[in-house]
């Protein structure tokens, strides 16, 4: 009989202040983690995964930020995907599926970003706040 063997998962994940820089830093530490992990820069994953990091990091701290918490960026490797994980500690302020935002409206497109370019999402709830992930493809 043959042993069933594990995908090897490769894990990343950082704390960051709940602020845009916080948020631009998640983008910024993403796309390098990526490039260590054989992703490189400007490839369509890792141009994909900044998207998606940048959206949900902006999310987490206009929507989920709490004064003096912070927010979480986790990336999981795994074969055949890429999992974007972003926490915050507002547990009560779960994303709604997307709609079509207003023409004039200046916010609302950004989840409609992740739906269109992940292939599935979701928000999972913590025991403090919330976690909405992404997930994409290897190509």
């Amino acid at each position: 009989m043959k042993a069933e063997t594990a995908t090897p998962t490769t894990e990343f994940t950082q704390r960051l202040s709940a602020t845009r820089r916080g948020a631009r830093l998640a983008r910024h530490l993403a796309v390098h983690r990526l490039d260590a992990w054989g992703i490189p820069y400007d490839s369509e994953l890792s141009d994909t995964a900044a998207l998606i990091v940048a959206e949900l990091a902006a999310n987490a701290v206009t929507h989920g930020r709490v004064p003096g918490r912070d927010f979480e960026l986790c990336l999981l490797l795994s074969a055949p995907k890429l999992r974007i994980e972003v926490s915050d500690t507002r547990g009560e302020r779960v994303p709604a599926p997307p709609g079509t935002p207003a023409p004039d409206a200046e916010t609302g497109r950004g989840l409609l970003l992740v739906v269109a370019l992940a292939t599935a999402w979701g928000v999972t709830e913590r025991t403090v706040g919330k976690t909405v992930w992404a997930e994409v493809r290897l190509r």
